[in-house]
C-alpha cells in the first residue's frame, strides 16, 4: 500500500533531512517546494507562486499515492486546520498515513537556521531569526487529541 507521509515542524526543524532519509526507505517521491523555488528561480518571498505551487505538489502528490507510489510531502503544516485537510483527504483516499512532528526548541532553531543560511545549500530558503520568531508565534504544535487521530506518529526533538 502506498504510503502518506505528512510533516509538521517550523524551519530547520530537521524536516529535509529526515524526509531524506524516509524517500530511501520507502522508495518514496519527497515533495518539497523550496526545492521546487529553487529550481525554477522563484523569489523565496513570492507568497501567490508558493501557495499555487503547494496546491499542485498535493494534486501530484495525491495522483501518485494513487498509483502505488509512497510519497513524503515535506511541507511544515504549521496550522492544525491544513493537518486536518490532509490527514482526513489522505485518509478518505484510503492511504497508509505516517505523520511526522518537529518540536525542536527556538534556540535550536536560530542556531541551526543561522548554519543552514550561511551554507547556501539547493533549496534552503534563507530565513531571518526575525522571521522565524513570527513563524514561531503563528505555528500550532499538536496537540495528544490531535496526534491520536493518526494511526502512526513519530516525535522528532531535535536530539534525534
Amino acid at each position: 500500500m502506498a504510503k502518506c507521509v505528512l510533516m509538521c515542524g517550523l524551519p530547520g526543524s530537521g524536516k529535509t533531512t529526515c524526509a531524506k532519509k524516509l524517500e530511501e526507505r520507502y522508495q518514496a517521491i519527497r515533495l518539497c517546494t523550496d526545492d521546487w523555488h529553487a529550481a525554477l528561480g522563484i523569489d523565496w518571498a513570492d507568497d501567490a507562486f508558493h501557495d499555487l505551487l503547494e496546491a499542485q505538489l498535493w494534486r501530484f502528490g495525491k495522483r501518485l499515492l494513487s498509483l502505488g507510489q509512497s510519497v513524503i510531502f515535506e511541507k511544515g503544516l504549521w496550522l492544525r486546520k491544513e493537518r486536518d485537510e490532509k490527514r482526513q483527504e489522505a485518509q478518505e483516499q484510503g492511504f497508509e498515513l505516517e505523520f511526522h512532528v518537529f518540536d525542536v526548541p527556538l534556540d535550536e532553531l536560530k542556531r541551526r537556521l543561522k548554519v543552514r543560511n550561511e551554507s547556501g545549500n539547493f533549496g534552503s530558503a534563507p530565513i531571518s531569526e526575525r522571521q522565524l520568531e513570527r513563524y514561531a508565534e503563528i505555528f500550532q504544535l499538536p496537540t495528544e487529541e490531535e496526534l491520536a487521530l493518526f494511526a502512526h506518529v513519530e516525535r522528532h526533538s531535535g536530539n534525534d
